[in-house]
């Protein structure tokens, strides 16, 4: 059995402490490559160490967290772009609105989420999309800027049946992680509805472990968990879930 962790943090320092046991265990699991997606300009030294350290497995994605769109925003977009411009990248992410920790600079969310979808068009590779207390919003973007060949994930999936069916009809995949395991989840009822083509599975670890860590740092050996949990929502094997979910990472992502 094969997977593969979409989206996860590898880099961060919550791993610095472990890192190779971390993957070691993940690996150990089935985890066969892991996608990294950057937040800030920061900490992208630490994320272009990780993938050179465990190249062929960790793979790093290029742009700017909304959280981390501040006063320095335009600083930050000239970062990356140029960044995009020298080295090759399997996604632009992540990338998108949140409208939960700070409304401050919600014009510039909205400015800098629509260049670096230009910057995916551009150079023809898929979008990660992180979308918290704006999920209406985030598919308007998408939906104006759609020309028939932007494509990616929604990452840390949770919200309605109607926003899935939004996200699929736009061509975008469903990133499926910890919270399908929570107790107060809607999200098995939702995905009882959707096929398995559409979806992809993720940690975002450190963060939104799976039950019965829920509350300790993720891991992205853990995905297993959440492969488990859509077996049982599917009536279907893990094996089953790692061979599509796994698929449909490569056809999304490229390698």
């Amino acid at each position: 059995m094969e997977l593969i962790d979409t989206h996860c943090h590898l880099y961060l320092q919550d791993f610095d402490s472990d890192r190779d046991e971390v993957i070691a265990r993940a690996e150990e699991a089935g985890i066969r490559k892991f996608y990294l997606p950057s937040v800030d300009s920061g900490s992208f030294a630490a994320l272009l160490n990780t993938e050179s350290r465990f190249a062929g497995k960790c793979v790093a994605m290029c742009g700017l967290h909304p959280c981390s769109v501040k006063e320095s925003w335009q600083h930050e977009l000239s970062f990356f772009r140029e960044w995009l411009e020298k080295k090759k990248f399997v996604a632009i992410g992540e990338i998108g609105l949140d409208f939960y920790w700070d409304k401050s600079f919600e014009e510039q969310q909205y400015n800098v989420f629509r260049e670096q979808i230009r910057w995916a068009l551009e150079f023809g590779i898929p979008i990660v999309i992180h979308s918290r207390d704006s999920m209406k919003e985030t598919i308007q973007v998408v939906r104006e800027m759609q020309n028939g060949s932007l494509r990616g994930v929604f990452h840390c999936f949770g919200d309605s049946l109607d926003a899935a069916h939004s996200i699929i009809d736009l061509g975008f995949k469903l990133g499926i992680g910890g919270i399908l395991t929570y107790k107060k989840s809607s999200l098995p009822e939702v995905l009882k509805e959707i096929d398995m083509e559409h979806l992809v599975l993720e940690t975002d670890a450190p963060y939104l472990s799976p039950v019965p860590y829920r509350g300790k740092r993720n891991e992205s050996s853990w995905l297993t968990f959440v492969a488990s949990k859509l077996a049982e929502i599917k009536s279907i094997s893990v094996e089953e879930v790692a061979r599509i979910t796994t698929l449909n990472a490569i056809k999304l992502f490229g390698n």
